[in-house]
């Protein structure tokens, strides 16, 4: 059962890890303000995601510390 769990979240986390690559597009592009500070703060927020997600993957797969 933790298997599939850490497949679900493995996969949850490619997706994230998309939506960061499209982010920081975003944010390497010439400054607009709103739109390049409103994207710094949702990369900020997904990179926490994802990191939280490489957490649960770890407690999933037993602490072996892969991701």
């Amino acid at each position: 059962m933790s298997e599939q769990h850490a497949a679900l979240l493995k996969k949850a986390r490619e997706r994230l890890v998309e939506d960061r690559r499209a982010f920081a597009k975003i944010i390497a592009a010439p400054f607009e303000r709103e739109k390049t500070v409103d994207t710094r703060a949702r990369f900020v927020e997904l990179q926490a995601t994802i990191e939280a997600i490489d957490r649960a993957i770890e407690d999933e797969e037993g602490g072996q510390g892969s991701v």
